[in-house]
This record gives C-alpha cells, sequence and structure tokens, in this order.
C-alpha cells in the first residue's frame, strides 16, 4: 500500500536520494528543505508522487506552516524522516553564538518540532526515523556541538519510542557514516575544513582515506524500515561505508 512519506533536508543528499527511491516505489513523498528552490527542483525532477514544501526545521512557525500545507494535500502522515541537519566543524572555544544555535536547533530542537507536528497527522502503523552519526561514538575533533546534537537525537528517539508505543507509532534511529554523491558541495569555510582535517590526522582519524558510500546505496535500509512487519520494532540501526572488494 502506499504511504505518504515526509523527509527533512530533501533538496539535496541523502534526503533527495530517499525522496527519488520512495516515489520510484510507488509512495507519495513530501520533500521539506530551508531553500525552497532545491526542494521544488528535486520535487519537479520526481514527479507527481513528489510534493516540495519550503520549511526551515529550526523554527516553530516554519514547522507549523509547513505541516498545515501537508494537511492541505494529505490528512495523514505515514512516515516522518528527519534527515535534515548541520554539519560544521569548529571548536567550541571560537563559534560564533550563530554556530552553536544553528546546530543545535536544527539538528535536535528541529526533529522535535517536526515530529511534535507529525504526530498529531499520524496513527496505528506510523514511523518517525531519525538519521544521526557515526561520529556519536568516535573521537572526532571540532564536532563536539554537532555530536553532542546527534547524540541528543538518540536520546530523544529511545524517549519518544516509548512515549509513542502506545498509540501503536513506532520510532527508530539510522546511525549512518559516510555518505557522498556526485556534485555535492560543502558548504563550509576553507579554513575551518583545513583545520578540521588536520586536527583529524592529529588524532589518528585520516579522513582521506577513511571509505565512503553513495547516498543511494543506504535507501534500501530506509526502506526495510519503513516495510517492516507489524509485529516487529527495530530502535537503531548503524551504517559505516566500507571499501568495496
Amino acid at each position: 500500500m502506499s504511504k505518504v512519506i515526509v523527509i527533512t533536508g530533501a533538496g539535496v543528499g541523502l534526503g533527495r536520494a530517499l525522496a527519488r527511491r520512495f516515489a520510484e516505489d510507488g509512495d507519495s513523498v513530501v520533500l521539506l528543505g530551508r531553500t525552497a528552490s532545491k526542494v521544488e527542483a528535486a520535487a519537479q525532477e520526481i514527479g507527481d508522487r513528489a510534493m516540495a514544501v519550503q520549511c526551515d526545521v529550526a523554527s516553530p512557525d516554519s514547522v507549523r506552516s509547513a505541516f498545515a500545507a501537508i494537511g492541505g494535500r494529505h490528512p495523514r502522515i505515514d512516515v516522518l524522516i528527519n534527515n535534515a541537519a548541520i554539519f560544521e566543524p569548529f571548536l567550541l572555544a571560537n563559534a560564533s553564538d550563530e554556530q552553536i544555535l544553528n546546530a543545535v536547533t536544527t539538528n535536535l530542537a528541529g526533529p522535535m518540532l517536526c515530529a511534535r507536528a507529525a504526530i498529531a497527522m499520524m496513527g496505528k502503523g506510523s514511523h518517525i526515523i531519525n538519521v544521526t552519526s557515526e561520529s556519536v561514538d568516535i573521537h572526532m575533533p571540532h564536532l563536539c556541538v554537532y555530536q553532542s546534537s546527534k547524540a541528543g537525537l538518540e536520546r530523544l528517539s529511545a524517549s519518544l519510542y516509548r512515549e509513542l508505543e502506545p498509540d501503536g507509532i513506532r520510532v527508530s534511529t539510522v546511525r549512518a557514516g559516510a555518505m557522498y554523491e556526485e556534485g555535492k558541495t560543502w558548504d563550509v569555510d576553507m579554513q575551518a575544513k583545513i583545520d578540521f582535517h588536520q586536527a583529524a590526522v592529529a588524532a589518528g582519524i585520516n579522513l582521506a582515506e577513511r571509505p565512503i558510500s553513495q547516498f543511494t546505496s543506504v535507501t534500501g535500509i530506509f526502506r526495510a524500515l519503513v516495510d517492516l512487519p507489524p509485529d516487529l520494532q527495530v530502535e537503531q540501526v548503524s551504517l559505516h561505508a566500507r571499501a568495496p572488494g
């Protein structure tokens, strides 16, 4: 049966790859993104099964407006994938107010706001999937705010599952490793990139030599989660890139 799947951060990267996959499988997808032109372009490329809605997940008013727009077309949401995130390396001591607040509000408060809005449109059999990061369990320099926000999101998933279990709504975490897509750019200051890579090497992590997977390679995992039999629950899936061989 076709599902209505809402994906945040769907204008590029993993979010767009998921939207393409689910639409190809016959589901209806709602692409949420902070930049309207990106989600609109992705939705137009996908076709009639896609709906684009501008949404800054860090803004309560923007989230309320987005889900009101979704409700005008889809009275029920089957799946919410909280994928939107800000990945920006910096040292906490040198961070601006904006860097700290943008990461925490987008990566942690954003999923809370979207889940709150979605729950009112969900029912038995619905599913919330929160995307976190392998860095939660790895000492990665310059990422303490990012890691903390993603660790908080994992705690949210575990607590929210217990909260929603009586309503028959599942909550899962996908802890994802490094992923790449042809043409995707990393919009971070060049000096910040250099400092991050140098600090990682000093910590024994050579980012240039670590394996990296394609966004499209992981979509099947999300498909399997969305299609779980009703008598199964998966609390967390951990994905790591591996060198092909």
